[in-house]
């Protein structure tokens, strides 16, 4: 499966952002999906992950109220809505396709997309 992540530009602190990662060459209806954040310098670390059906969520404690993880199974469609974003928000944002359960470990994932960079200005 191939995934493209967009959606990232720059916005003012409290502002809000969608990104949308889109699946092509297989349907994402079996996969449990992820977001995963990227600052300079730092490790890639957990933001959002769901179920292949929606019925489970689970989000990083950073973004937890402010971030929300969904997905369209019939527009091959996963999305992150960000809200109130602060200035640690700042990175590239990257979301991934794994088997079975959804779950936090990056290294759980089998496809990832190439990242999408999302600012926020103090």
């Amino acid at each position: 499966v191939q995934l493209q992540a967009f959606g990232g530009g720059v916005v003012q602190g409290g502002g809000s952002l969608r990104l949308s990662c889109a699946a092509s060459r297989r349907t994402l209806g079996s996969y449990a999906m992820g977001w995963f954040r990227q600052a300079p310098g730092k490790e890639r670390e957990f933001v959002a992950t769901i179920s292949w059906n929606s019925g489970r969520t689970y989000y990083a404690d950073s973004v937890k109220g402010r971030f929300t993880i969904s997905r369209d199974n019939a527009k091959n469609t996963v999305f992150l809505q960000m809200m109130n974003l602060k200035y640690e928000d700042t990175a590239v944002y990257y979301c991934a396709a794994k088997y079975g359960s959804p779950g936090g470990p990056k290294d759980e994932y089998d496809y990832w997309g190439q990242g999408t960079q999302v600012t926020v200005s103090s």
